[in-house]
């Protein structure tokens, strides 16, 4: 699902869904990821991480293993600058959400909006999203309607190429 969610972002690393996925199974730390079931079937998943805690653990060895000695090599270096590393205000009591997605047949139903209200109850005095693309229109109006507010905005290089012109970030206190 997480593949399905963001092909877009990931289509560097392959166009292929099956691909993506050989690639990128070895990586996950799952006990950092929340999936929202429906019928038994993942419908939404996002990461909760605090501190510097990581939800993924990539292995150079597994994406060349995957996708090609020098490709593999690549996507491995792009997973560890793009993906890695806590958020600047990292603290105790502060959560970052981070790759939140639905799956297709189930957008607009309510399943992320389910998700995020299941997490914002876990025992964290402020949570943040960082990352969200300026055009990500749903994704911002679920923030916005759950009382997230934005704290920061960072232009796209290429945004031309890009499709959308900034990351934005967002948070929320408990409480509000």
């Amino acid at each position: 699902m997480l593949v399905h969610g963001f092909a877009e972002d990931f289509n560097y690393f392959s166009p292929d869904p099956e691909v993506l996925t050989a690639a990128f199974e070895h990586m996950l730390l799952l006990e950092r990821f929340h999936v929202a079931l429906i019928d038994g079937r993942p419908a939404a998943i996002a990461t909760v991480t605090e501190g510097d805690q990581e939800c993924f653990a990539p292995s150079r060895r597994e994406f060349q293993r995957t996708l090609g000695r020098v490709h593999g090599l690549i996507s491995y270096l792009i997973v560890r600058s793009q993906f890695l590393g806590a958020y600047d205000g990292a603290r105790p009591g502060l959560a970052e959400i981070g790759f939140v997605t639905t799956a297709p047949q189930h957008q607009g139903r309510g399943v992320a909006t389910a998700l995020m209200k299941h997490l914002l109850r876990l025992p964290y005095d402020e949570f943040v999203l960082r990352d969200i693309k300026d055009n990500n229109t749903p994704a911002l109006a679920l923030y916005r309607k759950l009382g997230f507010r934005e704290t920061q905005t960072r232009p796209v290089k290429f945004a031309r190429r890009a499709g959308f012109s900034a990351y934005l970030s967002m948070s929320r206190r408990t409480g509000t």
